[in-house]
Order: C-alpha cells, then structure tokens, then sequence
C-alpha cells in the first residue's frame, strides 16, 4: 500500500527510490512527531542499509515540496509530521515529557477568526502551540 506522502510525490512526478519510499512510509505511519534521529531508527528497522543522511536528504526534500511540516517545539531539535490537506489541527506540548498531543477546537477556530477580523484582517493561515507543564495535584 502507498502513503498518501509516495502518491503526492507520484503525482508530482518526484522521484522516489526504496530508501526513500521506506522513509515516507514511517513518517506517513507516525502517530507522534518524531525527529530525524527517530525516523532514521523506525526506518533502518526496515532496511538497515538506510544511512542518518539519507534520512536528512529525504526529510527536507518531502518538506521543501510541502509533504511534511516541520515543527520546533524545543528541545533543540526539529520533528515532523506528514501534512494533509484537510487535516488541521493545533498542538499542546508539555515540556516537562515532550509529549506532543494534537487538538481541534471549533471555538478557538471561531475566535482566531473574530480577532483578525476586529483587527482589519482576514486570517488566511495559523500557527498554535501550547507549551504545558501538567497539574500539580
């Protein structure tokens, strides 16, 4: 089975070799956002012919053709997730694991709308993280 990450690049007439094919399918298969160094691991799992630079290469090619997003939640190192099209969605971060937790909040959409358009603005794009600590209890 393709990811949607090997069948935009098939569209775009990008070409993909095995190595990099393996490295779109752990990316596409992540459910966190892990960096470089933790896709090289789940990917020379795979084929563990697969050297850190390919990943490097691979990574910020799928990002420079707006594949994946790249994030920097601190920590001094940058992580990525797959992007699609119709999946929008904000993060938290507690700081204290640097567990990053994924969320969607229709009234938070609606109020970033409101404060552009009070401001003279139309919001045509945005970026939301929390950094948290959990509750003391």
């Amino acid at each position: 089975m393709s990811s949607s990450i090997e069948k935009l690049c098939a569209e775009r007439k990008i070409k993909l070799t095995e190595n990099r094919r393996i490295i779109a399918r752990v990316i596409e298969q992540s459910n966190d956002h892990p960096d470089v160094e933790e896709v090289y691991r789940r990917a020379s799992k795979v084929n563990q012919s697969i050297g850190i630079a390919t990943v490097y290469r691979a990574v910020k090619m799928f990002e420079e053709f707006g594949l994946v997003a790249k994030h920097d939640f601190g920590g001094g190192r940058a992580r990525y997730e797959k992007l699609e099209s119709d999946d929008h969605h904000d993060h938290l971060i507690d700081i204290t694991t640097d567990e990053v937790h994924e969320f969607f909040s229709e009234e938070l959409e609606k109020m970033k709308e409101k404060l552009a358009h009070e401001k003279g603005y139309e919001l045509v794009g945005h970026k939301l993280e929390l950094y948290c600590r959990p509750l003391k209890r």
